[in-house]
């Protein structure tokens, strides 16, 4: 990628995502990746690597039954190296579902994504949704 400022990293990150192309998202990511998952759910708290954030995911999208997903709805705004992007994220399961904006705040430094924070709009939906710890 020869665009490494933060919105273009966050832009890409987010189309891979969009495409499907996980690989290409998680190559993003810096090997040190901190990711804070909020709420208080199974998935809730700091997930720390490429590997721990590939788990997270991976979690997720089986508790979904492999439909959750995630839309950029606005554009992005950065601050330096922090890039927040208007999102909505949604998914289902036999017996629940889930449909909420959030915001996504990625701190990126040298064209890596080394920091993430969520911000649901609604977090007892959330927990809900995702289930006890």
């Amino acid at each position: 990628m020869s665009d490494q400022t933060p919105v273009a990293v966050a832009g890409s990150y987010f189309d891979a995502l969009g495409r499907g192309d996980v690989p290409s998202a998680m190559a993003l990511l810096s090997p040190n990746v901190i990711w804070h998952q909020p709420g208080a759910n199974r998935f809730s708290g700091d997930h720390r690597g490429i590997d721990g954030v590939g788990a997270l995911l991976g979690g997720m999208m089986e508790a979904s039954q492999g439909t959750f997903q995630l839309a950029v709805t606005g554009p992005a705004m950065a601050n330096g190296g922090l890039v927040a992007v208007p999102v909505r994220f949604s998914g289902n399961r036999a017996d629940a579902s889930m449909d909420m904006p959030g915001i996504d705040l990625l701190t990126i430094r040298d064209g890596k994504i080394v920091e993430v924070r969520l911000f649901s709009s609604d977090g007892q939906a959330e927990d809900a949704f995702w289930g006890q710890p």
